[in-house]
């Protein structure tokens, strides 16, 4: 039975970010304490979501706009839902971190991602979606390390462009419409302000080419801050796709390019978590593909794609944020032998690693097929393909490349100090894990809370599609022993689209630096030919009139001091006599003038 009260799920956490810098340290250094109060924002939304009826709530009216914060559907429900899961899951992960920074940012941050999906209009998207930019940027700075800090700053430079195009679109609608209004545009009807929309939006997809913050900042976040990140950025931006451009030719084909380009780049990646960040890309590249192709069933794919992603990609971060923690290092290269000393690290890690692939009875399977499979159905026999291409790389990367050489790679055991885990993380790493494989044996669990009404329900569990997957997981086993010497982990930072971009500042630097250059040498020969030789000539000035002027003055002062003091030293002569006679010669001369004068 719902409701018609509706508590919207960013209320909590804003409140939680105004009071957090208030409690007193003595008081917040209390583990339970501070786990208590962080972990209501989450819970007050997961009730809140899971019982209140569709609708329109909080709308507020002002200067002739009405701002709709609650509107409530099929859509905002799903994504709702899976966001409250994954908050109150990386809620008890980071429970261990003290640093009051981490929960004011990843407040503001999952406030502004519930903002976004339960928004009735764009303004209001925009309101929260500047919010969720501030608060992730945030999140990456709460590292604390010299490579977060610029990677944040660049982070916020490529949210602060997509803002700007949002922003830019957001204006021309309203001088064009009148409002706001965020409904579905058909594309044969476009205009320009809906491209820009689109543009600010696909920023926040990671989009091809617009990615390239994505693999350069998730991977130097902290280590609980990634778990939020990975799942709220790019999945908001799918939500506001989905309810705006669903039917694009342009994002079906801009997916798939997406789904492979991504699994490329993550098979030669060394970093853990930058594989993981590129492999971000490639998933949500099905959802977007799903959502371009526009038939129901893909657009249920890519719905029920972006919540099982949630799910399992928070659990892949939480995976290899544990070894971060643990060992101080992500990189492959100098991980290995870890099996035996975080053997339940690895197995969670397994648990999502088998999820992104697709294997059954894991939720990427029911949903990754989903997406593909109405692609087939849809005669878009190229773009399924090349999703298929894409589950191959998948496997090689995620589910054996990285595991094989973070937890074995031809070590015995690791020779390094293993830092013990706090049980949060071990307790957040299991929810997720469990929710992972529930959802791939129940796949109804999922699919009851789809948006889309399809003419025949989905049946992920038929011979076909298992043979499909396994034949599948097979040949990414034996490409990657054929492959194993090639995709070996090596040191080298990969560039793809940073290479463009900081070619583009380069250029740009100096074509500013060039000009500077030249002004700065002229006006130095200017200097040293005219402006030195009147500072010199000023200088020879000043010191004729200090000579002349001022020491003639004051030494002429003290000459006249002194000669008085000699002269008084004079008549002080110490003989009653001759003070008798001054006496009587100032009294004569007083009288005289006094006589002369009167």
């Amino acid at each position: 039975m719902g409701t018609d009260i509706f508590i919207h799920p960013a209320v909590g956490f804003l409140l939680l970010a105004l009071l957090v810098p208030l409690m007193p340290a003595s008081l917040w250094k209390n583990k339970a304490l501070r786990g208590a109060l962080a972990i209501i924002p989450p819970l007050i939304a997961l009730y809140s979501i899971f019982t209140v009826n569709e609708g329109s709530y909080g709308v507020l009216h002002y200067l002739d706009q009405a701002l709709t914060f609650g509107r409530v559907d099929k859509l905002s429900i799903v994504f709702g839902q899976v966001f409250a899961i994954i908050s109150f899951i990386g809620c008890i992960y980071g429970m261990h971190v003290e640093d009051k920074g981490h929960y004011v940012c990843a407040s503001l941050y999952v406030a502004g991602g519930f903002g976004c999906v339960f928004a009735g209009d764009l303004l209001t998207v925009f309101l929260f979606w500047e919010l969720m930019s501030i608060g992730s940027t945030f999140l990456i700075w709460q590292a604390r390390t010299q490579e977060s800090v610029h990677a944040g700053f660049r982070y916020f430079l490529y949210h602060t462009v997509g803002g700007l195009f949002l922003l830019g679109g957001l204006l021309l609608k309203y001088k064009a419409t009148g409002g706001f209004a965020f409904d579905l545009v058909n594309p044969a009807e476009a205009h320009l302000y809906d491209w820009l929309i689109l543009t600010g939006f696909c920023v926040n997809a990671a989009v091809v080419p617009l990615h390239a913050w994505l693999p350069d900042a998730y991977p130097r976040a902290s280590v609980a801050g990634a778990v939020y990140m990975c799942a709220f950025t790019t999945k908001t931006a799918v939500y506001v796709l989905c309810r705006g451009f669903a039917g694009w030719e342009v994002l079906a084909i801009a997916g798939t390019f997406m789904a492979v380009y991504g699994v490329l780049y993550a098979c030669i990646e060394n970093n853990a978590r930058r594989i993981l960040s590129y492999h971000i890309v490639s998933q949500v590249g099905y959802m977007v593909a799903g959502i371009g192709i526009g038939t129901a069933m893909t657009i249920n794919g890519a719905v029920a794609h972006a919540y099982a992603h949630i799910l399992y990609k928070g659990l892949l971060f939480m995976g290899t944020g544990a070894i971060l923690y643990s060992v101080g290092t992500a990189k492959l290269d100098e991980l290995g032998g870890l099996v035996t000393k975080l053997p339940w690290v690895m197995v969670w890690y397994m648990v999502a690693a088998l999820s992104i692939s697709g294997m059954p009875l894991f939720n990427g399977f029911i949903s990754k097929t989903m997406t593909i499979a109405g692609a087939a159905e849809h005669h878009r026999t190229f773009l399924a393909l090349g999703m298929e291409i894409a589950a191959v790389g998948t496997f090689i990367s995620v589910g054996i490349k990285l595991p094989y050489f973070a937890f074995w790679g031809r070590k015995k055991e690791f020779t390094g100090e293993v830092r013990p885990l706090p049980v949060n993380m071990y307790i957040g790493m299991g929810l997720c894990g469990l929710l992972c494989i529930a959802q791939g044996v129940y796949p109804h669990m999922l699919y009851k809370y789809l948006p889309m009404v399809v003419e025949e329900p989905f049946h992920p569990w038929t011979i076909d599609k298992v043979i499909n997957a396994g034949l599948l997981l097979g040949f990414s086993g034996l490409a990657f022993y054929l492959t194993r010497y090639i995709i070996t982990p090596h040191k080298a930072l990969n560039l793809d689209f940073d290479w463009f971009y900081r070619l583009i500042g380069k250029v740009t630097m100096r074509a500013l630096c060039w000009p500077a250059a030249k002004v700065d040498d002229v006006w130095t020969e200017v200097y040293r030919t005219v402006g030195l030789r009147g500072l010199i000539g000023m200088g020879r000035g000043t010191s004729w009139f200090d000579k002349k002027g001022i020491d003639t003055v004051v030494d002429g002062s003290a000459y006249t001091v002194r000669n008085i003091g000699r002269a008084g030293a004079k008549v002080q002569t110490a003989n009653l006599q001759d003070y008798l006679a001054l006496a009587a010669v100032l009294g004569l001369g007083i009288f005289a003038l006094v006589w002369y004068f009167g």
